[in-house]
């Protein structure tokens, strides 16, 4: 899922990323003050129910997509958020002034849309970097409260940090994630995570850990994942069973329902898919053969929604197509329709393992609240240009990006 639209330095050439799905930001800008701005109306409380039917938006429109043209669509996600400040849509977002931002939240919350901030993105080592998790934290979230926005996900991709297998990835993620969720409380504000699959598995070179032990930790602060299916190595996810049920032995147990087994709820794991071939290395499923699979995990208990990257032309065929997977009953994502099926969890957000739920459980309602420069190019991790890095992927397979 990148769009990298520039030459990048040369002296990054020999570097390497692993599984880099979310798109790289086009352009860091100066950061705003953060400090500035008079407090903001408290913040009223309303359910949001899956399925979630989420899209990011990277490239534009500027700064987000025309209620008219998302038709189908009920998460948008504007990238990138980064730890020196916005850039790409959510740097737009953020000039254009709280008049302008209200006017375009009303229309989305009359369509019932949620308008969320993607941080970090694929050239972003926040962990490496020896960056404070909960300095960090505080700071991204005043930008959320400061910017109108009903929540962030965390598209968390330093590779390098999480290969240690020493803990210290899992540490400052779970650290992170707790002070995300003391600024902005469960059922006022929505906090997702943007994981690559293979994190989420058991028998791999994580020992276990990775985002096992996250979810474990913090996984009841997380209203759901924004799971990456893609781009983790040639034919990887890109078959019914090979996403649903048994995703084999390169990217051992990683599967939708092999994830379910190591903790996951089952409502929280939404299906991440590139909207074209091109717009991801690898896992694409066209839709067609997309929406020809969910009935299989529908029928065992799932319904958490899917996500796609990024939008563009063509892209509302996509969820149009999968969408008519969904059994009629699921919760609406029309205006003023969400279910109330269960109650929020509360604001303080538990620390424990969020438990699988039976295959047989309804969708669980995550309670969501409605709103009362300078120019650098940022340098891809091998040095390349117009969107085509040279990664690997957890298996050591290299793909391009």
């Amino acid at each position: 899922m990148f769009a990298i639209r520039f030459i990048y330095a040369l002296s990054l050439l020999g570097l390497f990323c692993l599984n880099n799905v979310l798109s790289a930001p086009i352009l860091v800008r100066r950061p705003r003050s953060i400090s500035s701005s008079p407090a903001l109306p408290p913040r009223s409380t309303t359910s949001f129910s899956p399925p979630y039917f989420v899209v990011y938006t990277d490239a534009g429109p500027d700064p987000a997509p025309p209620v008219e043209d998302i038709q189908g669509v009920n998460v948008v996600i504007m990238s990138f958020l980064l730890s020196t400040g916005a850039a790409d849509m959510a740097h737009n977002w953020a000039i254009m002034g709280k008049d302008a931002q209200s006017a375009i939240k009303d229309k989305y919350k009359a369509a019932g849309i949620k308008l969320l901030v993607s941080a970090f993105g694929s050239t972003e080592k926040p962990t490496t970097s020896g960056t404070n998790p909960t300095e960090l934290a505080q700071t991204m979230a005043t930008w959320v409260k400061e910017n109108q926005v009903d929540g962030i996900d965390i598209d968390w991709e330093d590779n390098d940090a999480m290969n240690k297998a020493d803990g210290s990835a899992e540490t400052w993620l779970i650290e992170f994630t707790k002070e995300l969720r003391n600024q902005l409380p469960q059922g006022q504000y929505i906090l997702t995570h943007a994981p690559q699959a293979p994190w989420l598995s058991t028998g791999t070179q994580w020992n276990g850990k990775a985002y096992v032990q996250v979810n474990q930790e913090v996984g009841s602060m997380i209203d759901w994942y924004n799971v990456q299916w893609y781009s983790q190595g040639p034919g990887e996810y890109e078959t019914c069973d090979k996403l649903i049920n048994d995703s084999g032995s390169s990217n051992p147990n990683s599967a939708l329902f092999q994830v379910v087994e190591h903790g996951f709820d089952v409502q929280k794991l939404v299906i991440g898919k590139p909207a074209t071939d091109t717009s991801a290395t690898n896992g694409y499923i066209d839709p067609a053969t997309l929406a020809g699979c969910l009935p299989q995990a529908i029928q065992k208990g799932w319904s958490a929604g899917i996500m796609v990257w990024e939008y563009q032309a063509g892209v509302m065929d996509f969820f149009s197509t999968v969408r008519a997977a969904f059994p009629e009953g699921a919760p609406s994502i029309d205006a003023g329709s969400s279910s109330a099926a269960a109650s929020a969890p509360d604001s303080t957000g538990s620390s424990a393992a969020a438990s699988a739920p039976d295959a047989t459980s309804s969708p669980t309602a995550t309670s969501v609240s409605d709103t009362a420069p300078t120019t650098t190019s940022v340098p891809s991790p091998n040095g390349s240009s117009a969107g085509k890095c040279k990664c690997k992927s957890p298996n050591g397979q290299p793909h391009n990006r």
